[in-house]
């Protein structure tokens, strides 16, 4: 039976916030950002949207476009705050839990959702009292898996509550724009759009199968099972599993990707370290991500078979940030290593890329394949098997 996923995504939320400690603020068009005329707007509310503001704008253009907008300097203590009152309140729902960022998350409710006789209850009740005892409001997106719910909390804002389902992908997904498409970047788009690939159905028709594979990389795989409807619908949400990690806070913002990459590559060598200091080995690879406007990234992966190297912890944390790194300056970055386990009690687990040698990186090898279309490839291989 197919999971049921919600992706509950807050509206607008540094600007409800502020609602939140000053009620007079409601219905006032109102955005958060530096105070000074070179800042850009961190986020704005629906009511300053109205007048064409958005996130990233400059201050002094949504100055011109709203002459009446409230500009509050962000108060991050406090964002942080509701946004544990805001987990804590999901988690009195559902201990699986998977944290997005300051102002989302992943919900497994399969079981829970069989309560309600109508199953849309559920999230009517949770957007409902969320409301009421904290004031927020919220977005919530209904799916089989991570992807389609992301992408259906995203059709109906604010306060709207959306299921798409695999059968209604044709008429409700596919007509988008890459653009909208979780995944894909800022940067990404208009080189898919160069090639000839404008809607999230051009990702998923077969036809253009090893075009995107070229173009996409180590990402196309997983890019193209999300816009078919064949994400994951698996939820990292046991906080208690032991991880180590390695983070640095720039002084200065830095949005040079090359400076990027080093600092990764830094880190990437000294959780290495500390991994063969304390002798263990790790699957789950996170990475955390705090921008200039201190909007907070969490992003992970699991890795195949554990790992413990620099090289290889350094490529998953890159395939991590491309898939979803913004675009905007950077001021902290992070990297841990989860699902740990001792080299002492390691059992090696062979599979089809490991058939000599336990140490092999897989991700080189998948490299190796992206030459031709990755899933007439593990087809081919299927097919030998029998």
């Amino acid at each position: 039976m197919a999971k049921v996923i919600f992706h509950i995504d807050l509206n607008s939320f540094f600007a409800s916030a502020e609602v939140v400690k000053d009620p007079t603020l409601a219905g006032l068009p109102l955005a958060v950002g530096g105070l000074s005329k070179r800042s850009v707007v961190c986020t704005a509310s629906y009511e300053a949207r109205a007048y064409g503001v958005k996130s990233a704008m400059p201050l002094f253009q949504a100055m011109k476009l709203c002459p009446s907008l409230i500009v509050l300097k962000g108060d991050m203590a406090w964002y942080e705050t509701l946004s544990k009152k805001f987990f804590a309140f999901i988690r009195t729902y559902s201990p699986y839990i998977e944290i997005a960022s300051i102002d989302e998350c992943y919900v497994d409710v399969s079981e829970l959702i069989k309560q309600y006789s109508r199953p849309l209850d559920l999230a009517w009740e949770i957007q409902k009292k969320l409301f009421d005892e904290i004031g927020l409001s919220c977005s919530i997106g209904v799916a089989s898996n991570k992807f389609l719910a992301k992408m259906a909390s995203d059709m109906k804002k604010p306060m709207g509550i959306t299921v798409l389902r695999k059968s209604e992908l044709s008429y409700k997904l596919w007509p988008l724009s890459i653009d909208e498409m979780f995944g894909i970047g800022k940067k990404g788009a208009p080189n898919l759009k160069f090639h000839g690939i404008e809607t999230i159905y051009d990702i998923a028709n077969p036809d253009n199968e090893v075009l995107l594979i070229k173009l996409l990389g180590k990402h196309g795989l997983s890019i193209i099972h999300n816009a078919r409807g064949q994400g994951s619908d698996t939820l990292v949400f046991n906080r208690s599993v032991q991880s180590i990690s390695q983070s640095t806070t720039m002084q200065n913002d830095v949005s040079d990707y090359n400076e990027i990459q080093a600092i990764f590559e830094r880190l990437s060598k000294s959780l290495a370290n500390r991994a063969m200091d304390e002798k263990v080995s790790g699957k789950l690879i996170s990475i955390s991500i705090r921008y200039y406007d201190f909007k907070n990234c969490i992003r992970s992966m699991n890795a195949p078979t554990l790992i413990e190297d620099a090289h290889t912890i350094y490529e998953f944390a890159m395939t991590i940030f491309d898939q979803h790194y913004s675009g905007v300056p950077v001021r902290h970055l992070g990297i841990s290593l989860g699902s740990l386990q001792s080299n002492n009690k390691q059992i090696v687990q062979m599979n089809i890329f490991q058939e000599e040698h336990p140490k092999i990186n897989v991700l080189n090898e998948l490299n190796k394949l992206l030459d031709k279309p990755y899933l007439t490839y593990a087809s081919s291989l299927l097919e030998e098997k029998k």
